[in-house]
């Protein structure tokens, strides 16, 4: 599982390292206005619905299934499988991806009713959005191989396929657009072919496996129908996930100007220990789980279960007290320059700092959800994740209200609440706060569950591994702090100082905390897990 790990967190680094590259390109090329608001428009869409389906409710149902059958019946029953899924979700996914085409203007006036308004822009998005729809066709069926890939602990074709889309963007932004009538259909263009491009790159790793087969019908088939049955709770526990999203988004329109993006750049920086690690560790242990399900074996279910709770403690921990300490260096050095001011700096520290509280919470849900989805319980994660929405909603408000009856003069207190309310800067913290104190709630309510559930079992070690760990931590944060003390000033000083500055505490902090750890008697074999 470690090899896994390092396979699939090292592409997934690759993968967003060239996703910088590629919003770099976009900016570059076509800059912020109408046309690349359609685009963005037209490409969230299929996206937001690939989140939905492909990578949330299907990837945790199939695996699961696939696994079963993988470790129980003979290869010829899988390689059936493989016909009977991809050929059902195929055929579902070219009638949705059909519709979405024929009724692309109706589908662009329900996410963008304001490009109506616009002279152009309404026509671009629809034209956008049907060179974009088939892309959910094609990374749902990429989503599938990708997961028989896993089963087999082939993690780093799936991890490296995100890849492809980076770089075909790339090419449209940088090479097909000047050469187009209207520039920004490059990126339509470039999001169909590599949708289908992710697809192809990862057929010869089937093949190799002896999967490749030819798609069919299957809906009867007992097994489809199983996973089938599967995806309806993660799916609309995936959609817990976005409702919670789409209500943060709404109060932050109501708070001062600025909020949404300030909130943004916060995910920005919490998506790389959460992409590269939490992500990457949830993927790598599912199979594993699952094969220790099927085989009942709840010691070595146990062990990969204990394995990926340390694991993910050792880089969340460190990573969420190196955010709160470095959150204003961090973007100070990465985004203060033209209109983003030393203003615009505080207030993304203020989200940063709120939201990163969660990310050990955020990081273990990652790693304990599968324990639930290898023994195809999905009912149990949703039952937490409602409770989680109706949590994060309570404590928006809770929190929402603190600050403003700290913050806000007695002046801005008269006025009526919606108007009081853009008045009074950095209220947008609450939203972090929110969501990070209820992704504990999630948390405590799986493991709670989990426990009741009686398949795993605490391994020996973990009083040691909190003794290092906090140890390690506390002189991480000490060193920072020192850091910090001797270079105070992130706003006024030249880029350069602060780059230089950064790299030192970054360098600092870390090298402190490894050394610690090692000091205590940390070894790399305990990392190899089962």
């Amino acid at each position: 599982m470690f090899r896994g790990l390092l396979s699939f967190s090292s592409m997934t680094m690759v993968s967003r390292v060239l996703g910088l590259v590629r919003d770099m390109s976009i900016n570059m090329a076509f800059g912020a206005n109408a046309a690349t608001d359609a685009f963005w428009v037209a490409f969230r869409i299929p996206n937001f619905m690939r989140r939905l389906f492909a990578e949330g409710s299907f990837s945790t149902a199939f695996v699961p299934v696939f696994t079963e059958v993988k470790e129980k019946r003979p290869h010829e029953d899988l390689k059936g499988l493989m016909s009977r899924v991809s050929g059902t979700l195929g055929s579902v996914l070219l009638i949705i991806t059909a519709l979405g085409i024929i009724f692309a203007p109706q589908v662009a006036s329900l996410f963008d009713s304001g490009a109506a308004a616009e002279a152009g822009k309404y026509e671009l998005t629809v034209d956008l959005l049907r060179l974009t729809f088939p892309f959910l066709l094609f990374v749902s069926l990429t989503a599938l191989s990708g997961g028989a890939l896993n089963s087999f602990h082939r993690f780093g074709v799936p991890a490296l396929t995100p890849v492809i889309l980076n770089l075909c963007m790339i090419a449209g932004a940088l090479w097909l657009s000047p050469r187009l009538h209207t520039p920004i259909l490059a990126m339509g263009w470039a999001v169909l072919a590599a949708g289908l491009l992710q697809l192809l790159f990862q057929l010869p790793a089937l093949r190799q496996l002896d999967l490749l087969t030819l798609p069919r019908w299957g809906w009867k088939d007992p097994d489809v129908r199983r996973i089938m049955r599967l995806m309806v709770p993660t799916l609309f526990g995936s959609s817990v996930a976005q409702i919670n999203l789409l209500l943060d988004t709404l109060i932050a329109a109501h708070l001062i100007d600025g909020s949404q993006s300030w909130l943004s750049q916060a995910d920005r920086f919490l998506e790389l220990p959460l992409g590269v690690f939490g992500v990457a560790l949830g993927t790598v242990i599912l199979p594993s789980l699952s094969r220790h399900h099927v085989a009942t074996d709840r010691s070595g279910f146990s062990m990969a279960l204990d394995w990926g709770l340390r694991t993910t403690l050792l880089i969340a921990v460190p990573a969420m007290f190196a955010l709160m300490l470095l959150a204003e260096p961090l973007v100070a050095t990465l985004f203060q320059h033209g209109a983003f001011t030393a203003f615009d700096t505080h207030m993304a520290t203020l989200s940063i700092s709120a939201l990163s509280f969660g990310l050990p919470a955020f990081a273990l849900v990652k790693v304990v959800l599968p324990a639930f989805y290898a023994r195809q319980d999905t009912r149990t994660p949703v039952r937490a994740g409602v409770a989680s929405l109706v949590a994060n909603m309570v404590f928006n408000l809770l929190f929402l209200a603190l600050l403003f009856s700290w913050w806000a003069s007695p002046e801005i207190k008269q006025l009526p609440v919606m108007e009081a309310l853009v008045k009074v800067p950095g209220l947008h913290m609450a939203l972090g706060m929110a969501s990070a104190t209820a992704s504990y709630i999630n948390l405590a309510l799986l493991w709670r569950w989990l426990g009741k559930a009686g398949v795993y079992e605490r391994q020996p070690g973990w009083g040691r591994h909190w003794v290092r760990l906090g140890l390690s931590c506390a002189v991480m944060i000490v060193v920072l702090l020192l850091g910090r003390w001797l270079w105070p000033d992130w706003s006024t000083t030249t880029w350069w100082t602060r780059v230089w500055h950064l790299g030192m505490l970054v360098a600092a902090g870390g090298g402190a905390y490894v050394a610690t750890l090692f000091a205590t008697g940390f070894r790399m074999r305990d990392l190899r897990g089962v």
